[in-house]
């Protein structure tokens, strides 16, 4: 095998390998393995939720703390994270 074919062989089978990584800024898992059941509530500075997708079927909700920025992903079920959810969408509502 000449040297040109096989650096033509390595250039064709690292190829498909660039291309699966896809955008390195996306996470393709989810990103809460924990969450936080017990109230926060007054701890929290900004919440984000994250809707499933396909890298990940669950709800995510990230919270970040005030006072060290912190990030801690919320329990979507729980009865303290709805009534979070609802009190930052009525503050958000013109």
């Amino acid at each position: 095998m000449s040297i040109i074919t096989t650096v033509a062989l390595l250039v064709l089978l690292t190829i498909p390998e660039g291309i699966s990584l896809g955008d390195p800024g996306m996470t393709r898992r989810c990103r809460c393995i924990t969450k936080e059941k017990k109230p926060i509530g007054r701890y929290i500075g900004r919440v984000v939720v994250n809707s499933a997708n396909s890298h990940c079927k669950d709800i995510e909700i990230i919270a970040t703390l005030k006072k060290d920025g912190q990030q801690i992903c919320l329990d979507p079920d729980a009865p303290w994270v709805k009534k979070v959810l609802g009190k930052r969408l009525v503050e958000q509502t013109p």
